[in-house]
């Protein structure tokens, strides 16, 4: 296996849009950074979330997760309430090639604040955009910002191409473009 580069990114971002929008280079100035970096792409939030209602629910079960445990926001700035953690999704939608499989980790500005996101691989050709969990750790609330770099993407070929990707499966999230609640077929 091997990390892909920056150029590696630009070059399947042209020519086979593996991500959209992209952003080939790396944006800074007074926003949490996105666009490509060294071995990665910073990834950006989109103004869409499903914000975690406690009072709505008396258990969680991944099996059978309830909507009504959400309340659906929209907005630049999104608020999380100590300890508890929302939905969001990327801005940018993927297309993974067959040969690929990402890791996707936070941004350090977030994660010295005590906010982490949960992000599963994008496995070899799933598409879509990205179902992210952002989870604050602290007693106090937080801020996350729409449009803005939330969480890294890193790219890695495999030796090999596998003989089953998530297309061929027919994944339950495939071709996602709303936040996707977990789901069982």
């Amino acid at each position: 296996m091997s990390i892909k580069s920056d150029r590696w990114i630009r070059e399947m971002c042209k020519h086979h849009e593996m991500i959209k929008p992209f952003q080939e280079r790396q944006v800074s100035k007074g926003v949490i950074s996105y666009g490509v970096s060294s071995y990665g792409y910073d990834i950006t939030l989109s103004d869409q979330f499903k914000i975690f209602d406690p009072t709505r629910a008396t258990f969680i079960d991944p099996k059978h997760l309830d909507p009504a445990c959400f309340v659906d926001f929209k907005g630049s700035i999104c608020t999380l309430a100590s300890h508890s953690f929302i939905l969001g999704k990327t801005a940018e939608y993927f297309k993974i090639p067959r040969n690929i499989l990402t890791l996707c980790v936070g941004k350090s500005s977030y994660a010295r604040c005590g906010i982490l996101i949960n992000v599963t691989p994008f496995e070899p050709e799933w598409e879509g955009y990205a179902t992210l969990q952002i989870f604050n750790t602290t007693p106090l609330p937080a801020k996350v910002y729409a449009f803005e770099g939330i969480g890294q993407v890193i790219f890695y070929e495999a030796d090999e191409v596998c003989e089953v990707s998530y297309k061929d499966k027919k994944g339950r999230y495939q071709a996602q473009k709303e936040i996707t609640l977990s789901k069982m077929e």
